[in-house]
């Protein structure tokens, strides 16, 4: 993708004019987004003698205010700018009850939101036209005469003196009174404003006229904090078309995104945009894709704006999805180097460096958030990382809980502090911890996943079992997630049910090589020991024991890798789905995945020690030898196996000599 020079001063205006707007309505970090975009396109360099200097200059022209096209709506701006100035300035000031009285007083927001009925609905079909254009009349005698930017403003300052009353609710985070019930209790109110609104502006046809799309924006806010997400989505779709540059409305849609099905589904509603290919960009890091044509993508957009924090936000999460944690931890600090007072998704980072046991990286991280702004969720978040890393567990929940009181939304400290109860063995909390990570993100497998542990660790598999098939559904190339549904299925005693999620799990880690081609793993003959092992033992109590002496061969054959010789058969696995991974459990590079063999280890010893075993069951004496014999310089069952190398030379010597005894007995002579 690549844009002329009109293209470019076309996006450079239409972000101007989005900072301008945006933060005239008070949608500040639509606003910084919108101008951390703008400053990120390259200025051509003109010199002084250039002849197109005038033609050129035009482009570069500064936006200081943003007529608004509909002159109704103008010419009200400008009759009510000294009381919008005067609201603007409240709600800068965080008195947000005082800007909405200053359109919309209490007396105003209580007629509108309960009007009085005038009589009694009538029965027939003429007389309910009737009443329903009665309720329209009053309806619009009821809202004011202001403009689309004051009835904004009004009412997004309504909305979030209800979100800060409602956490103000709820006292102390994870404390006794905090049960997560508190609700917005000014939303009622801003929802039936709006739907009156919209009715006095709809014609005959059911189309809603002069919509400008923020007032779309707010609506579909509060239906999705009402958990209406259908509706919801109609009309931020609408918005989108009306006004594409507002960031946060698309933000809000990927909220409701809860499958790559969904994105697909409602990419085909968005206009066809600048900003509706970065929303798809964002929205499948979200779902944690990271596929090649994600990043083809990605570095399309990085040639229009080379220096986008944001876009390089999201080149540096593409490869933490793909567990190419150097990659991540590299296009992060390329980030930070280039942004050094930005703290934005720096959590991530902290994710990674803890991942990677990066303990003075982390330190270095921990301090540079510190110095900026010490209450910024982001940095209690990257100092609770720190803290956790130390094994100081109390001291990190004290950090994530800070972050917690700041924005009850954070998505990375609900998760963070759930480990953490679980390190303290607080299973209650840390419970209820991963509960609230999911009321505010469905997506966050991480914290399914560790739902699914903690009710395992509690021996209520049939909880766990469900919570790892949930975390299984949003990563479903995810091998821990598919072995941890396996395991838990095998203590439940579904031995074929949890044969089929292992091997999906050997699937998931064997499908491919970052920087290699495509390969199955029949072919590469790889995977983790411990799944091998599971699968084998799995087999074995099914009494199918063909295949569990298959599946032990493999085991072994993993000391090696692909290039040695392997013992086993191969896995028979339907290949069907990309592959994927997990980047939360700092067991990366633990799997033996890579071109070079695990070397021995505690599953392939047990695997060897099976064959022995089957070899005398067998009466296959000298591999069981050969078998012990490796046992024994492995350095793992070493007593086992000298005692089954006793075993061997006993029952082999008492073969020899029943053989000599036969010999020697008086034949048919």
């Amino acid at each position: 993708m690549s844009l002329n020079d009109r293209e470019r001063s076309q996006l450079r205006s239409a972000l101007q004019e989005a900072v301008v707007k945006c933060s005239e309505r008070c949608l500040y970090q639509s606003s910084k987004w919108a101008a951390e975009l703008l400053n990120a396109i390259p200025e051509a360099e003109i010199s002084l003698d250039d002849s197109r200097l005038s033609d050129a200059s035009s482009g570069y022209a500064s936006t200081v205010i943003a007529p608004n096209s509909d002159p109704d709506e103008a010419l009200l701006e400008g009759k009510e700018l000294s009381k919008y100035l005067l609201a603007k300035s409240l709600f800068d000031c965080r008195e947000y009850d005082r800007c909405a009285a200053v359109f919309l007083p209490e007396s105003t927001l209580t007629g509108i939101a309960s009007p009085k009925e005038t009589s009694v609905t009538p029965k027939g079909k003429g007389k309910g036209k009737a009443a329903s254009g009665s309720t329209r009349s009053s309806n619009e005698q009821a809202i004011p005469k202001i403009s689309q930017r004051s009835l904004f403003i009004s009412l997004y300052a309504k909305f979030l003196s209800g979100e800060k009353r409602k956490d103000e609710d709820t006292e102390m985070v994870m404390g006794p009174q905090d049960l997560g019930t508190c609700k917005n209790k000014q939303l009622t109110t801003v929802t039936r404003v709006l739907e009156a609104w919209f009715e006095s502006r709809k014609t005959e046809d059911g189309e809603i006229m002069d919509g400008q799309g923020w007032l779309e924006y707010l609506y579909g806010m509060a239906l999705a904090k009402e958990k209406n997400e259908e509706p919801a989505l109609f009309w931020l779709v609408r918005s989108v078309h009306l006004f594409p540059m507002n960031w946060g409305c698309w933000l809000e849609m990927a909220s409701l995104m809860t499958r790559v099905d969904d994105l697909n589904r409602v990419m085909s509603r968005l206009p066809q945009n600048i900003v509706s290919f970065m929303f798809h960009i964002y929205t499948s890091l979200e779902l944690y894709q990271h596929d090649a044509n994600l990043a083809n993508s990605l570095e399309q957009l990085l040639n229009i704006f080379p220096s986008s924090s944001f876009l390089l936000t999201c080149n540096a999460l593409l490869p933490y999805h793909a567990k190419d944690l150097v990659a991540a931890e590299q296009n992060f600090s390329h980030l930070l180097s280039l942004h050094p007072y930005r703290l934005d998704s720096l959590d991530h980072y902290s994710n990674i460096l803890y991942v990677m046991n990066s303990r003075p990286k982390l330190a270095f991280l921990a301090h540079i958030c510190s110095n900026i702004d010490k209450f910024r969720p982001e940095s209690c978040v990257v100092i609770g990382n720190y803290y956790s890393l130390l094994s100081l567990h109390e001291k990190a929940v004290q950090y994530f809980r800070r972050a917690l009181t700041l924005d009850r939304a954070c998505l990375s400290a609900w998760t963070l502090m759930g480990h953490e109860y679980v390190e303290l063995k607080n299973t209650h909390a840390a419970i209820e911890s991963y509960r609230r990570a999911v009321d505010v993100n469905r997506r966050d497998y991480r914290a399914w996943y560790g739902l699914g542990q903690t009710y395992e660790v509690l021996e209520m598999h049939a909880y766990a079992l469900w919570y790892y098939k949930k975390a299984a559904g949003l990563r479903p190339w995810d091998g821990k997630m598919w072995m941890a549904v396996g395991s838990c299925l095998q203590r439940m005693g579904r031995n074929q049910d949890g044969i089929k999620a292992l091997k999906r799990a050997l699937l998931a880690d064997n499908y491919y090589e970052a920087g290699s081609s495509f390969e199955s793993a029949a072919d590469s003959m790889r995977g983790d020991p411990e799944i091998l092992l599971q699968i084998a033992g799995m087999y074995d109590s099914l009494g199918e024991v063909e295949d569990a002496k298959a599946y032990m061969e493999m085991c072994v054959a993993q000391e090696v890798g692909p290039t040695g010789e392997s013992q086993g058969e191969s896995i028979a696995i339907h290949r069907d789905s990309p592959g994927g991974g997990s980047d939360d459990g700092g067991d990366e590079g633990g799997r033996g995945i890579g071109t070079e063999g695990t070397g021995v280890t505690a599953a392939t010893s047990k695997a060897r020690m099976w064959l022995a075993r089957f070899a005398m069951r067998t009466e296959d004496y000298e591999t069981a030898s050969r078998l012990a014999n490796e046992l024994c310089q492995d350095g793992v069952e070493v007593e086992e196996a000298k005692a089954l190398i006793r075993e061997v030379r006993s029952r082999m010597e008492s073969a020899g000599g029943e053989s000599a005894m036969r010999g020697r007995t008086p034949g048919a002579s």
